[in-house]
């Protein structure tokens, strides 16, 4: 009985968690690339893969090409959300202009590195990529170079209903 009730506490506590994960992303507001704030709460119930990188990483330039493919396939079911930690809003523009990020994208500033660690990244490594579905849980993570087959691997639980 008493091995029933901790395999249940754990069934119940794993997806508690991966909403706590997102519940972190949702409550912060971020600048613009035009460094206006923005709440990330406007992106709740709706299936995101949230990219975590530096104009400085190269890993986080190789996988640029990816997410812009993977968005412009998956138009209006998953939306693509960048976040640079970076300090200042205006490199990061012309970054995004340079590298033709059509998603939205966002400078974290002094909270990149406490965001990214409240997303289960404790070593604030990047690139860092979090995939949530509409019901606002953590459906994947991702350390290191997004690949194709990385997005085709989540793909359906991004698009279930």
């Amino acid at each position: 009985m008493k091995r029933r009730f901790a395999a249940l506490l754990l069934a119940l506590s794993v997806p508690l968690a991966a909403a706590e994960q997102a519940a972190a992303l949702f409550a912060a507001t971020l600048a613009d690339v035009d460094d206006r704030p923005v709440a990330l709460a406007r992106y709740r119930s709706q299936p995101l893969i949230v990219n975590f990188w530096a104009r400085w990483c190269g890993p986080c330039k190789q996988e640029i090409p990816e997410l812009i493919a993977f968005r412009a396939a998956h138009k209006g079911q998953v939306e693509i959300l960048g976040i640079g930690i970076e300090d200042r809003a205006a490199p990061v523009k012309d970054f995004a202009k340079a590298y033709e990020m059509d998603y939205p994208v966002f400078v974290a500033k002094e909270q990149g590195i406490p965001l990214i660690k409240a997303l289960g990244n404790d070593k604030a490594g990047i690139p860092y990529t979090l995939f949530i579905d509409r019901r606002g849980e953590v459906v994947g993570k991702k350390m290191g170079v997004l690949k194709k087959a990385d997005l085709d691997a989540v793909k359906a639980a991004l698009l279930a209903k």
